[in-house]
């Protein structure tokens, strides 16, 4: 890959254009392609992150759905140009590019308009695909369940819908009319807008089915019931290798980008000996689409009724407190804001490539924070300290109590089952004896209901 700088226009030597091959639903992307990345940037755009690392990080997404990057590049913007993004001078420099590396796929690193998408088709005659539309094809490529199948058709719909100008250069065509007092009829783009909204209400239909199956769901565990700890953060931060470590599941876990789309849910035994329900869930990044979070809602309810937050940060990476602010950006909008900052602690991961005093330096620094875990998920190191806080937190409201119940006093037996976690029962001819998790309240309720039970 060929990396340019401002001052030197190099690209790397034209090869054999290879076979085309068909790519995900959406815009079309066709896999094994030679593509151009291209990350615009402002002087003052409000970010933290470096112009160079966002483009590292949109060179990781563009190789996430199998293209060959050829060239990657940053581009001042001093502003946007309404017909093409870029300046008359940068439009020419990248065609020539373009043509000389036989590139077939440009992927702009910013929010393209479907008319500068259209224009700069035509001029670099490539496929353009701006980071929603990539980030579309990733998850396209990586749904696996009906669910996330489902919630990607939705997404592309949505984003489909408002992109229908470049899909089309004979909008003055027109079908229907009939009769003198018919009209000209509906015109083609109308027509397809009107597929496409029939279409996302049939996959809203059918992911409401999705939400009221996982609402009986969390009923049901609500009943044993399990505390929830969903594990939530950047993509690549190490998510589902900590499930892997901690459940013994074997969820994929690559060093990829968006390597895990639909959740996962396994059953973990804290130190305690208590039984918890760790969730993995997609990750986040910046500048996610409005439209995933949207279509995606119904997999990050498990976020919203879960116990204990992991969030979990990959403390090796440059960008790791640009990383933190985004996920913190996507809970707040989906109104976990709040939760956030009273049920989450933060899993401080990859502390095995940090460098000696990096190292000894985050051990201070989590040694005064109660509120956070240092560990390599890969290695192991610090995943007891993570189990006995994961304890802490979900116990320090908490009581375990030793209760003995008339085997003929359904209701109370019920009531424990219902609002309490049963950590044993032993029964004899009279009694159930039962250690039992209540929190401090239902501890109170129970003394108050049944008494003469302790």
């Amino acid at each position: 890959m060929t990396r340019r700088t401002r001052t030197r226009t190099r690209a790397s030597p034209p090869g054999p254009t290879p076979d085309v091959k068909n790519g995900s639903a959406g815009n079309g992307i066709i896999s094994q392609e030679r593509a151009l990345v291209l990350h615009p940037y402002k002087n003052a755009d409000g970010t933290t992150r470096s112009a160079d690392a966002c483009l590292e990080e949109a060179v990781g997404l563009t190789q996430a759905i199998n293209l060959e990057v050829v060239c990657a590049d940053t581009i001042r913007l001093q502003r946007a140009r309404p017909g093409t993004l870029f300046g008359a001078g940068a439009v020419e420099t990248y065609r020539s590019i373009i043509a000389e590396a036989n590139i077939a796929v440009t992927v702009i690193d910013f929010p393209v308009t479907p008319i500068q998408q259209r224009n700069l088709e035509r001029a670099w005659d490539c496929k353009i695909v701006d980071r929603t539309g990539l980030i579309l094809e990733i998850f396209g490529a990586r749904a696996r369940t009906r669910e996330g199948l489902l919630q990607v058709d939705l997404a592309h719909l949505s984003y489909q819908r408002s992109r229908l100008v470049r899909s089309w250069t004979h909008l003055e065509r027109q079908r229907g009319g009939a009769g003198f007092l018919g009209g000209p009829g509906e015109t083609q783009i109308e027509s397809d807008r009107r597929q496409i909204d029939e279409r996302i209400t049939r996959i809203k239909r059918e992911l409401s089915r999705v939400v009221r199956t996982r609402h009986l769901h969390r009923q049901s565990r609500k009943r044993v019931p399990y505390p929830v700890v969903a594990l939530v953060g950047y993509t690549n931060a190490g998510k589902s290798t900590l499930f892997n470590r901690l459940s013994g599941a074997n969820v994929t876990a690559e060093d990829q980008l968006f390597a895990t789309l639909d959740p996962t849910m396994r059953a973990v035994t804290l130190p305690s000996g208590r039984t918890i329900i760790l969730s993995d869930t997609v990750g986040f990044v910046s500048s996610l689409p409005t439209t995933l979070v949207a279509a995606f809602r119904a997999t990050l309810e498990e976020v919203l009724e879960a116990n204990l937050i992991l969030h979990v940060r990959d403390v090796a990476h440059p960008d790791t407190v640009a990383q933190r602010e985004d996920v913190l950006a996507v809970l707040a909008e989906l109104g976990l804001d709040e939760v956030a900052s009273s049920a989450m602690l933060e899993v401080r991961n990859k502390i095995d490539l940090l460098a000696p005093e990096e190292r000894a330096s985050l051990g201070l620094q989590v040694s005064r924070d109660a509120g956070a875990v240092a560990l390599s998920a890969v290695t192991g190191d610090g995943e007891q300290c993570l189990l006995e806080a994961i304890d802490g937190r979900l116990n320090a409201d908490r009581q375990v109590v030793d209760v003995s119940i008339d085997l003929a006093d359904g209701e109370a037996i019920a009531w424990v089952y219902q609002r309490g976690e049963v950590l044993s029962r032993r029964d004899d001819e009279v009694s159930a004896h039962m250690r039992v998790g209540l929190d401090t309240a239902d501890a109170a309720r129970f003394d108050h209901l049944f008494v003469n039970h302790r």
